[in-house]
């Protein structure tokens, strides 16, 4: 039987663990034996780079530290020796050990934990496939931008057209003006003309003088 020193050891692992894993958003479980110190270095180096810690850690421990968070459901998993690569960033740890197992034929994907739900090998691996937060962001930004894009355009478009349609309109009354113009002068001619043909009467008794003598 252990001594209380070791289950004290042991405790204190455990809750390490707990807290080092509760803010963890995907854990994924894999089987790394068989992998050389080369291959095993390469993938620490990535993991590392991409903000993913990785440890391989007993089964027996790992039962406890997720019955403790509430996890269950892990048992299937947890058989054979079992390596954890976490992260607080959902796509992380998947789509780097996925591109290691690709390559790396002893390294193989057990499971995981995903917002604190149980996945499968298949949703692991779907997991991997989703673009990286950078390439995400750019996609959620253009998808609320676009909207407004093609408002702006349509209404950039209607005013365009209106402002044509208005230059279209206001060349026929700058054309029909110098009609109007014309107008005037013939209306001027009538009014003089009119004088002369009452004048024409006065005429005629200058010429009926003569011939009363």
């Amino acid at each position: 039987m252990p001594s209380e020193k070791i289950l004290a050891a042991k405790k204190q692992v455990v809750a390490d663990l707990v807290a080092e894993y509760k803010d963890a958003a995907t854990f994924v479980f894999a089987s790394s034996r068989g992998l050389t110190v080369e291959q095993d270095t390469n993938m620490r180096n990535e993991l590392r780079k991409a903000g993913v810690k990785f440890s391989v850690v007993k089964n027996t421990t790992l039962r406890l530290v997720f019955k403790e968070l509430g996890i269950e459901g892990l048992d299937d998993i947890f058989k054979g020796p079992t390596a954890v690569a976490y992260s607080n960033e959902v796509v992380a740890p998947a789509k780097v050990i996925a591109k290691f197992a690709e390559s790396y034929e002893p390294l193989e994907i057990k499971g995981g934990i995903v917002e604190g739900k149980v996945a499968s090998v298949e949703e692991i691996v779907a997991l991997s496939k989703v673009p990286d937060k950078e390439t995400l962001y750019s996609q959620v930004v253009f998808g609320l931008l676009f909207p407004f894009t093609k408002l702006a355009m349509l209404v950039k478009a209607v005013a365009e057209k209106a402002q044509e349609e208005g230059g279209v309109a206001a060349a026929p009354a700058a054309e029909e003006a110098p009609a109007a113009e014309a107008e005037a002068p013939a209306a001027e001619a009538e009014t003089a003309e009119a004088p002369a043909a009452e004048e024409a009467p006065a005429e005629v008794p200058a010429e009926a003088a003569p011939a009363e003598a």
